[in-house]
């Protein structure tokens, strides 16, 4: 093929780099008469014609992707096209040889250059992570080393695009195994967290020469991956603490892309840096947290100095709803303690932000309650007194009314400026203080088997829903039994940019009075005054197909005072 002519313009010189995906060639643009970089798509060659739209799908959104970062770190996309039916990139040429062929070559690589390396491949990514881009395949091969010292992020091939659906098919892991982080490996979506993780172990390769969980087989690879901890590099340096704290298994517990920054600057100069040691993994304790007996139902509210504690375990007596005592839940505004039954644990590196130590805390309280986070099921229990605030009855509604039938629920006027339509006869009940905007309430027709919670927060810390539920998401996976993501993803509710979150999860006689599989939903989204909204339905797996249609029937009736 060299020399051929491409799309009538770029010209062919020589391959440059393959893999197994496709080619590269250097190539000179007749047009604008400079040497450009081409990829051509050979696997497309040789799959399917359905597969064969998913590679063309895939090419596109490498284009796309590449083309929404504004960099000097990012290899700049100059064109997509489709030649021999078969799609090719043509880049920015980069003269050089990537970090893979350095370490080939050289064996390893020396600590404070490749903290440079990584300084410049986090500046990609934090650009990259701006623009709403996740790169997905951090690794040596994809770290260009250009002669005149440059450092170039490239091929974002597998990019995930920020409200994009996916390209893969369902079950399908992309990256190269070694590099992928453990959430990824265990199924759960990636995130920023997931591509720091990566950098953390190309830089492992390059100061060490190998990478650090490579095993004789995949499957080897991946569970070493979630399961193991890295080797101690030998050769890395002022870069080991940076290293270690990128490889944290946690992604909640590494290091943000601005701590990363900072870490990288001080050890390429060759400074140990100091914030890089509260990321250095510590033994679990077993001292017991104790903080102050609450009384009612606490789940989700409490002062902010107080940490998260079961009832159980300080031997208050579940509040007369048969709830018990204990805060968290995914809106918490609860305090710093962690742990399971009221044990506190270090976790390892100081917290940052309000939303982190709700969630921290959540967890907790999600272990010890039924709702495992705000839960409700439109049952036919029927009324169970009179609400403690006024509604307002519907007209139409019969004197007996159905609770299954949407038609006869009542407006329930809340103060803090919604509307919720339920069965007549929930009562509602305030859930904690409030605690920096937030703000929650349960509605309930029998003591808290059932409940629904409306969280809602004046100050949410999170740019958008989804970020925070799948913030939540991670946290629960660790800590609630048998729990599984049934899905979470984007949606538009109310005209505005949400998310809706199902789980499930095993709740424990020890815990709760109300033992046994349970599953939740929650439709969260952020209004156009800035406050983010929570509505939240839980109920036993065994009433899950009527409670789901009930679920879509609260959303359609729900409003709030600017709607």
């Amino acid at each position: 093929m060299q020399g051929q002519l491409v799309s009538g313009r770029y010209r062919l010189a020589d391959a440059i780099g393959s893999g197994g995906m496709g080619r590269v060639w250097r190539a000179h643009d007749e047009v604008l008469h400079r040497a450009v970089a081409i990829k051509e798509l050979t696997a497309a060659l040789y799959v399917s014609e359905s597969d064969q739209e998913r590679l063309l799908a895939r090419t596109r959104a490498e284009a796309r992707a590449a083309a929404r970062i504004n960099h000097s770190a990012v290899v700049t996309v100059h064109d997509v096209l489709e030649h021999d039916g078969r799609p090719w990139i043509v880049m920015e040429l980069v003269e050089g040889h990537s970090l893979a062929d350095a370490v080939k070559e050289q064996g390893r690589v020396d600590p404070a250059e490749a903290a440079r390396i990584g300084l410049w491949v986090l500046r990609a990514l934090r650009a990259a992570h701006s623009a709403g881009v996740l790169h997905r395949d951090i690794k040596p091969g994809n770290v260009l080393l250009a002669e005149d010292r440059r450092v170039l992020l490239t091929d974002f091939g597998i990019a995930q695009i920020e409200g994009d659906t996916t390209i893969t098919r369902t079950g399908e892991v992309v990256g190269s195994v070694d590099y992928l982080a453990p959430e990824r490996v265990r199924g759960h979506d990636p995130g920023p967290a997931s591509d720091l993780w990566a950098l953390g172990a190309t830089l492992y390769t390059a100061v060490e020469g190998r990478s650090p969980f490579r095993r004789t087989s995949p499957l080897g690879t991946m569970q070493a991956v979630v399961e193991e901890e890295a080797t101690e590099p030998q050769h890395a340096g002022p870069l080991a603490p940076v290293i270690s704290a990128l490889l944290r298994k946690d992604p909640a517990t590494r290091p943000d892309a601005a701590e990363a920054e900072q870490m990288l600057a001080e050890a390429a100069e060759g400074r140990r840096p100091n914030a890089a040691q509260a990321y250095v993994p510590t033994r679990h304790t077993h001292t017991r947290y104790e903080p102050e007996p609450r009384t009612g139902p606490t789940y989700g509210g409490g002062t902010a100095s107080t940490g998260a504690v079961t009832a159980a375990s300080t031997g208050t007596p579940y509040p007369p709803t048969g709830r018990p005592t204990a805060i968290g839940g995914p809106y918490d505004t609860a305090g710093t303690g962690t742990g399971m039954g009221g044990s506190g644990t270090a976790s390892g590196r100081p917290p940052r932000r309000r939303r982190r130590l709700r969630t921290l805390a959540l967890v907790v309280a999600l272990a010890a309650i039924v709702g495992g986070g705000t839960a409700v099921v439109l049952q036919k229990s029927g009324p169970q007194g009179d609400t403690s605030l006024s509604t307002t009855p519907d007209p139409t509604a019969s004197e007996s009314p159905n609770p299954d039938d949407p038609s006869s629920w009542v407006p329930y006027n809340d103060p803090l400026g919604f509307t919720l339509h339920l069965p007549k006869g929930w009562k509602r009940e305030v859930v904690g203080k409030e605690v920096d905007g937030l703000q929650q309430v349960d509605y309930t027709p029998d003591g808290g088997e059932h409940f629904v919670r409306i969280a809602v927060d004046t100050s949410p810390d999170f740019a958008n829903a989804y970020d925070h539920q799948r913030d939540l998401d991670q946290q629960l996976k660790r800590k609630l039994v048998d729990y599984e993501t049934v899905s979470l993803k984007r949606d538009l509710y109310r005209d505005r940019e949400g998310s809706l979150w199902e789980y499930t999860w095993t709740a424990l006689a020890k815990d709760t009075p109300f033992p046994g599989p349970r599953r939740a939903i929650d439709q969260a989204y952020i209004d156009r005054d800035g406050t983010e909204y929570a509505i939240y339905m839980s109920a036993p797996e065994s009433d899950w197909a009527t409670t789901r249609k009930q679920f879509t029937a609260v959303l359609q009736r729900w409003q709030t005072n600017g709607s």
